[in-house]
């Protein structure tokens, strides 16, 4: 596996990634605002050029989801990560956040996901993120969970 730094060109597929990984989300939570899959392409290619960086998440050459660091002062936040649904339950995630910590620093990382996502909190608890007690209710389907690695 392998990241592949995306830019300002990749904007449009980055887009299309992200619809995809988070179909059904919108619908599942009732949430039309915050949801990736609701995101207008603009705000990819905003993103591509406010100083974070996108990669892609590949495997044998295969673009399999794509990963966003975005650095704001001491720390480093994931904000996406995903992984498209027919590669999913093969360690992709982890092994783009292990290679996205390897590239960035080990230290100092933050991110937020759906509480009702179990297999996502699972998921960073195993990598070493610990829950800040800090959880926001989105709407009566969803609660985002935040988390810190030190």
């Amino acid at each position: 596996m392998e990241l592949i730094r995306a830019n300002a060109a990749d904007a449009q597929e980055l887009w299309e990634m992200q619809v995809r990984a988070f179909a059904g989300y919108p619908e599942k939570y009732k949430d039309y605002d915050i949801d990736p899959a609701c995101e207008k392409p603009e705000r990819i290619a905003q993103r591509l050029t406010d100083g974070s960086f996108y990669y892609f998440i590949c495997v044998s050459g295969e673009k399999v989801g794509a990963i966003r660091v975005v650095y704001s002062a001491d720390t480093k936040r994931i904000s996406p990560v995903f992984i498209l649904q027919n590669y999913r339950g093969r360690g992709y995630a982890q092994q783009a956040i292990r290679l996205a910590e390897a590239i960035h620093g080990e230290h100092g990382w933050e991110l937020e996901t759906i509480l009702q996502e179990p297999a996502n909190c699972h998921l960073y608890e195993k990598m070493g993120y610990k829950r800040t007690g800090r959880t926001d209710r989105v709407n009566e389907h969803m609660d985002l969970v935040y988390y810190k690695k030190d």
